[in-house]
């Protein structure tokens, strides 16, 4: 495990725990903090002994409240463009993660907190949190993803409202509009994120990883493709065997034993 500056880094059992610790500037998320998130998704990506991820952020006041605004007062044009690339490309790993990624939302998630959070699979949240996309109130758009995931979640007049305008939304609003899956008192939140990722270790990995990957390639495309990747990926799960174990403890009625292969 490599070491990391701005991530403390917690493995339990077949879960990995990741928080983003710049406590002092609320976890914002600066290019250092981009390149250490993007070499550990990398470093865990065919890790078969980490079965689902946490993220969250340290303290109790924000999960992440933004970009790191001191890096984007001497951006230009090129420079700019830079920076959103590689925003967006952590944002498309963690996506794609063959994982389950959780965010644990415990405060302000906004700008690129909110982007990070979106990126992830499962999103649940603090009644404490705040969410949004803040960026036009600096003279700036989005950059991580917000404009293209935010709609996808909450819809295209929601999505508008919140990015025009640049208001928060509290947790029990992010819940309403489909922004947060779950809402839990703070002292219960991680609790919850792990009894969820508890539950999903117990599934098969190949068969998570194979509907992840049909749930996020089918939203880009057509539901005839949806469902012809279904048909494949349905398919390459009949022949694992944890196929054949999962069917086996059903009939006779014990726990499956999975062991991703």
């Amino acid at each position: 495990m490599a070491d990391y500056k701005n991530l403390l880094v917690e493995k339990k059992d077949a879960i990995l725990i990741v928080t983003i610790s710049r406590e002092r500037a609320l976890n914002a998320l600066n290019r250092e903090v981009v390149a250490e998130l993007q070499q550990l998704f990398s470093f865990y990506w065919s890790d078969e002994a980490v079965r689902c991820v946490i993220i969250t952020g340290a303290g109790e006041k924000a999960f992440v409240a933004g970009a790191d605004i001191s890096e984007l007062a001497d951006v230009d044009v090129r420079s700019g463009t830079e920076l959103s690339a590689r925003g967006l490309y952590l944002m498309k790993t963690i996506q794609n993660f063959p994982k389950p990624v959780i965010a644990a939302i415990n405060g302000f998630a906004l700008g690129g907190g909110c982007e990070l959070a979106m990126a992830c699979d499962i999103r649940l949240a603090s009644e404490k949190a705040r969410l949004g996309q803040p960026e036009v109130n600096l003279g700036l758009i989005p950059g991580y993803g917000g404009t293209q995931r935010l709609p996808r979640l909450v819809g295209r007049g929601k999505a508008m409202q919140m990015i025009f305008t640049g208001d928060m939304v509290d947790a029990a609003e992010a819940h309403r509009v489909g922004l947060v899956d779950e809402v839990y008192p703070p002292d219960q939140l991680m609790d919850k994120a792990m009894e969820m990722a508890k539950t999903i270790c117990t599934k098969g990995p190949v068969a998570v990883a194979l509907a992840k990957e049909c749930i996020n390639r089918g939203l880009d495309g057509t539901l005839t493709a949806g469902c012809d990747l279904e048909k494949a990926n349905f398919g390459q799960v009949c022949g694992t065997g944890d196929k054949n174990e999962g069917c086996e403890a059903f009939l006779e009625k014990r726990k499956p034993n999975f062991t991703g292969h």
